[in-house]
């Protein structure tokens, strides 16, 4: 039975607990759903459990023909929260789950415990746009282009090599065209930078070295602007770094959601 919470604007947000412990909220990349977090959540129930949602206009959410913004996203988990009572948890968001993380940390802190940013930017005119070779590519008229381009600007070619089906970081098929139009221009119109400064939750900035779709300097421009934030780079990595790379990324997360809890 898909569960649900209700947004103040009346929009049904579909989410996923799964795993016993503090709650680490899990928020996917742009026009993703939670499959996005399919390979890797189980690496944190040693531990944690972990908090899915299916963006508005994304899996079983509604998807309402109405203006996204990474800033309404946020407000959609302080939802989802609402409805299971979770009054603080920790986050992990990568790419536009980092963009939404950042108004979650600046917007409510009381609502954010520990805050990790996976190969996300600020937005906006301080942060480093991806080139135009990537951008032709992701817009190649030929059949399968695009969608290659995306694998290879998501996963190393060794690892595409071995894993070749499924992959669950290029967008939800299922995703009307007005829902991937108001992402598109979500993530497009996102700027964080003038509230960076106010998020005071202990915070970790991870990128993988190798990313072009996000390039990966960024990274430091975050951790600059956080105060506190650690910088932590994979290296060869590309923009899916926490899949290709859990063995690295997924302790490594852990190790910091820990020890930001130490006194």
């Amino acid at each position: 039975m898909t569960t649900y919470a209700t947004t103040p604007d009346g929009t049904r947000i579909a989410y996923q607990l799964r795993g016993q412990g503090p709650p680490l909220v899990l928020l996917a990349g742009r026009a993703n759903n939670h499959h996005w977090w399919d390979t890797v959540r189980a690496d944190f129930h040693p531990a944690r459990s972990t908090l899915t949602l299916d963006y508005r206009g994304t899996g079983d959410s509604d998807k309402p023909d109405t203006p996204y913004s990474t800033e309404l996203f946020a407000r959609d988990v302080i939802a989802v929260l609402d409805e299971l009572g979770i009054d603080r948890a920790d986050v992990y968001g990568t790419s536009m789950g980092g963009r939404v993380a950042q108004h979650l940390a600046a917007r409510h802190p009381h609502r954010v415990g520990a805050l990790v940013l996976g190969c996300t930017s600020a937005g906006g005119p301080y942060s480093v746009e991806r080139g135009d070779d990537v951008r032709r590519a992701l817009t190649h008229p030929r059949p399968g282009a695009a969608r290659q381009a995306l694998l290879e600007l998501m996963y190393t070619p060794g690892w595409l090599a071995s894993h070749p089906v499924p992959h669950h970081t290029l967008g939800d098929p299922g995703m009307p065209a007005h829902a991937r139009r108001h992402h598109r221009t979500a993530g497009d119109r996102h700027d964080a930078w003038d509230i960076l400064a106010d998020i005071s939750a202990p915070t970790l900035v991870v990128h993988g070295s190798d990313d072009l779709l996000n390039p990966t300097a960024n990274a430091p421009l975050l951790a600059g602007r956080i105060p506190g934030a650690r910088l932590h780079l994979i290296p060869h990595a590309r923009h899916a770094y926490f899949e290709e790379c859990r063995a690295h990324a997924s302790p490594l997360v852990l190790d910091f959601l820990t020890t930001a809890h130490e006194p």
